[in-house]
């Protein structure tokens, strides 16, 4: 009886994985086949022209450089604020503590909360302190939506590390800062895998920016300007009645999707150096 359950479960994990696969290679093979007709050097060099979203000339530089500035800048902040956290109500605090449940509890919730409401209480306090939308407001929504996945992906990857090294860490004479340095260093691995959840929530949301950072043909040159994204510049181009101009959302989509690949993998290469691991 054990093993039949044990074959049937391992049948449906593996339905579940074909499913998945099939799912993602779908996705990919719709952008790749009607992306990359319509992909070529113009798009990635050239801003939108006069008229570029009723077929004109044009690229959509603007949207690539506004993104991956806006999620640069997110992440970093998110970094210096979540992994501090993280690293606190597990290695300061008690993992089990009241207050530790606390704080999770509040991030569960900020998780929780859809990205639109992050946009519209952006918005609401640049409305307050007479600001307009710009790469500035972007940032701050942005950093404070992948902030909660960046907190809990790290914190669920702390409380793997054994009690054991650390109070063997402790016992050797080390401070409490020692401690702390020497666990995070054993956790790399899940701080990169935060990383990268966060840099997928973030560089694909819309409803965030669209409220925040506004929308502009142009490369900001300050963080009190407008700013475009990838996936405002897909809808945009969805919206137009042009058929040419729907098929380069497909590109735009597939710039996108790579964009998200070079990271990961810059990412992932990076944390293996740091672990002192192979590639």
């Amino acid at each position: 009886m054990r093993k039949l359950e044990e074959q049937i479960m391992k049948a449906l994990m593996l339905l579940a994985s074909a499913i998945i696969m099939l799912i993602l290679g779908f996705i990919l093979w719709k952008i790749i086949s009607k992306g990359l007709p319509s992909l070529n050097w113009d798009m990635v060099t050239k801003t939108p022209s006069g008229g570029f979203y009723l077929g004109k000339e044009g690229g959509i530089l603007n949207a690539i450089m506004g993104s991956l500035m806006l999620i640069t800048c997110s992440v970093v902040i998110s970094i210096l604020l979540s992994l501090p956290v993280a690293l606190y109500i597990n290695f300061i605090l008690h993992r089990k503590s009241r207050a530790s449940g606390i704080i999770r509890f509040a991030f569960d919730i900020m998780f929780g909360i859809p990205s639109i409401v992050y946009g519209a209480f952006g918005f609401m306090v640049m409305m307050y302190l007479g600001l307009q939308a710009s790469l500035l407001g972007g940032i701050i929504a942005v950093s404070l939506l992948i902030m909660p996945i960046m907190v809990r992906s790290i914190d669920e990857v702390a409380g793997q590390v054994p009690r054991e090294l650390l109070e063997a860490t402790l016992s050797l004479g080390a401070t409490r800062y020692e401690m702390v340095k020497i666990a995070a260093r054993q956790i790399t691995p899940g701080i990169t895998t935060a990383i990268l959840l966060s840099v997928g929530r973030g560089i694909g949301d819309a409803a965030t920016v669209m409220l925040t950072a506004g929308f502009t043909d142009s490369i900001p040159t300050s963080l009190l300007q407008p700013a475009a994204t990838l996936p405002l510049a897909i809808f945009f181009q969805l919206s137009s009645p042009v058929e040419e101009v729907q098929n380069r959302a497909y590109s735009s989509a597939l710039i996108l999707t790579i964009i998200i690949l070079i990271l990961s993998f810059t990412t992932r290469y990076i944390s293996r150096k740091m672990s002192g691991s192979k590639i």
